[in-house]
């Protein structure tokens, strides 16, 4: 520290870039300061640097992080400490140039993700921080830079890192909270549900645009007795709530009675949340998949024939390709790529689907022949992707009730609660006939696996490789960019930076392999090695959060370079 202190006096009211001389490696008391990059201008992207405190000395359980699910947990906990910690020293007492007095470390959202942030091992607890060294002008401000790097990051370590200053019953409740939910996903898996949800829990948000819970006027959810389970967990009594069994479930009611908003909280379910959340145990499937209709996306070489035949002038859709996709077309496609990734299960939403894709009515029928009609409708390959593939269908209805005869089960939102009308929606059925004919054969179809062409995974731009996250919804990859707004699943933008670095990597794995194959690998390597090994960047990846594969196959597949065979 005293070397360090040295070195800043020597620099001080020198070119920015002399900061580059503390890049190294420094003993403070108590834990130890590494410089992974020095930026070499104010306005250029922060430097990075990490702390890193002997196990030894912080002397946290072992239980905390044994188990992977409870050191994500802890991994996150002591970053939302750190997150709220260092609001309180960033741009603390001045205003310099550019990123001057920045202090920052990612922060988490309502999820529980898997991050670079933090990490915690049985030798060490490490945090990894993104700071603006200070400057006026484009000189060194010494003073500033000591204060920040010799008192700054002291008190943030002693505030956010010893035992006692994580509030260890705090800790364990968060501990048994996620013993909790993994328990609830283990009964998922085991009876091959799609999700449960437990009374009590608060679905609403604030608003489109905070994921946070809405606090007034909110109806808690509370499962009909139709539907009702009550399953054991480790800690607490055990929990009541609806579970989504297998199979094709509809989801109905009035306009603004909670049909997409539960649906929504499903979505979500394939992720952790934290507690006061109101979705800690809304658990989906992790393999669910939202699907949607993306008008104008490219499609390259995807067999969509379950779903669409015939088109004019002989157009291919066993290897379908287009620069400008439709509405039906590209939601067939979501499906039919969602289907190569090993989804298990997909979530609709009527008000995100193209309606000639969903359904076709008996009058249409008549007046429009099948011979005319290439696209056969959802509603007449739902069953038999249950039946043949295994892959249930969560759907969110208003408008159309011929999905009555091929559902299992019929949940009825009103004002918020759910009611079971499995037993009313047979009877409408049956009374009620339908006169629209089923179309699109007695089976689903075929299933391709695609082969993605190494020249079309190339992220150069001029004789350098190009490849960056903007935002949550936009990669840069080499010359193009890539759009991620159909990924509806996709929560934090350090999982959009995660997948830019994926693909960044696919290049290298890309050898005659499969699509599911070359993500198999990459995947495997993350385990064994950490999220630490996609990074290019100079320094430490403290900002990366794992997505799901699920948002990779995504993401590939919306990469306009790609080719495949």
């Amino acid at each position: 520290m005293d070397q360090l202190k040295k070195t800043i006096s020597r620099i001080d009211g020198r070119g920015y870039k002399a900061y580059k001389e503390i890049q190294g490696e420094y003993d403070f008391p108590g834990f130890r300061l590494f410089f992974d990059y020095v930026q070499g201008d104010p306005f250029a992207s922060p430097s990075r640097i990490r702390v890193r405190v002997p196990q030894s000395q912080v002397g946290y359980p072992e239980a905390w992080f044994k188990e992977p699910h409870r050191r994500v947990a802890l991994e996150d906990w002591i970053a939302r400490v750190w997150a709220e910690n260092t609001r309180r020293y960033s741009f603390s007492g001045y205003s310099g140039t550019g990123k001057s007095g920045l202090i920052a470390v990612d922060s988490p959202g309502q999820e529980i993700l898997p991050r670079t942030a933090v990490v915690v091992t049985k030798s060490f607890v490490e945090v990894r921080l993104t700071i603006g060294l200070p400057a006026r002008g484009r000189q060194v401000l010494g003073q500033k830079a000591e204060e920040m790097l010799c008192r700054f990051i002291p008190e943030l370590v002693e505030g956010g890192i010893p035992l006692q200053k994580l509030d260890p019953e705090a800790v364990e409740e968060r501990m048994r909270l996620v013993d909790n939910q993994q328990a609830i996903r283990q009964h998922i898996e085991k009876n091959n549900w799609v999700a449960f949800i437990a009374d009590g829990a608060v679905l609403p948000r604030v608003s489109g645009i905070s994921d946070r819970p809405l606090r007034e006027s909110v109806v808690p959810f509370y499962a009909p007795d139709s539907m009702a389970i009550t399953l054991e967990v480790p800690h607490g009594r055990p929990i009541r709530g609806m579970v989504v069994e297998s199979g094709i479930t509809l989801i109905v009611g009035g306009g603004y009675h909670g049909k997409s908003t539960l649906l929504q909280a499903l979505e979500r379910g394939v992720y952790d949340h934290v507690a006061g959340d109101g979705r800690e145990y809304v658990i989906t499937t992790a393999n669910a998949l939202k699907v949607r209709a993306e008008d104008g996306r490219r499609v390259e070489k995807v067999n969509i024939s379950p779903f669409i035949n015939n088109l004019p002038f002989h157009k291919d859709t066993l290897r379908f390709s287009t620069e400008d996709a439709s509405g039906s077309t590209s939601q067939a496609t979501n499906i039919i790529e969602g289907l190569e990734g090993k989804a298990t299960s997909l979530l609709i939403d009527e008000d995100t689907s193209a309606t000639n894709f969903m359904i076709r009515d008996g009058r249409m029928q008549r007046l429009v022949a099948k011979g005319k009609e290439p696209i056969t409708p959802f509603i007449d390959k739902v069953r038999q992707l249950y039946e043949e593939w295994e892959v249930s269908s969560v759907l969110v209805l208003g408008g159309s009730g011929d999905y009555f005869e091929v559902a299992d089960r019929v949940i009825m939102m009103d004002e918020y609660r759910p009611v079971d009308v499995t037993e009313d929606a047979k009877r409408i059925a049956e009374h009620h006939m339908n006169e629209r004919i089923e179309e699109g054969g007695t089976s689903f179809g075929e299933l391709s696996s695609r082969v993605p062409l190494t020249q079309g995974l190339d992220p150069s731009k001029g004789r350098r490789e190009k490849v960056d996250a903007k935002g949550l919804s936009t990669i840069l990859f080499g010359t193009t960019t890539v759009d991620l707004s159909g990924l509806e699943q996709l929560v934090d933008s350090s999982q959009t930076r995660a997948l830019a670095e994926l693909l960044r990597n696919l290049r290298k794995e890309a050898d005659g392999r499969k699509l599911m194959e070359i993500i198999d690998v990459l995947y495997d390597q993350i385990d064994l090695h950490g999220l630490d090994i996609l990074s290019s960047f100079k320094g430490h990846p403290g900002d990366l959060a794992l997505p799901r594969k699920l948002e990779l196959v995504g993401a590939i597949n919306r990469l306009r370079t790609l080719r495949v065979k």
